[in-house]
């Protein structure tokens, strides 16, 4: 996050609220202390901000891409337990287990 120390914060002030009304977030300093955190109005407190779920939509994940443990697996000679049927259909050392 920029740190911006008081003067130039007085000084451009509208330039600053405008950053921060897009959700830009900045602190000002004073004699490079912050004192004070600027975001926009309807942003969130820290505590509050929601962090699980904020990629959703934004890739996909291939169907195949826990096949790379089994090959792991494999190659290192070990037996790979599961409880999830879509692992244990790859071939090699897999063994299905009933889950919980």
């Amino acid at each position: 996050m920029e740190s911006i120390n008081m003067h130039e914060a007085k000084t451009r002030l509208s330039q600053l609220v405008a950053r921060a009304a897009k959700g830009e977030a900045f602190i000002i300093a004073k004699a490079g202390k912050p004192v004070a955190r600027v975001t926009a109005y309807n942003s969130p407190e820290a505590g509050q901000q929601k962090r699980i779920g904020f990629m959703a939509g934004e890739f996909t994940m291939p169907d195949d891409f826990d096949r790379i443990l089994v090959a792991q697996a494999e190659t290192e000679g070990f037996l790979l337990f599961t409880s999830d049927e879509l692992v244990a259909r790859y071939p090699g050392p897999v063994r299905l287990v009933q889950g919980n």
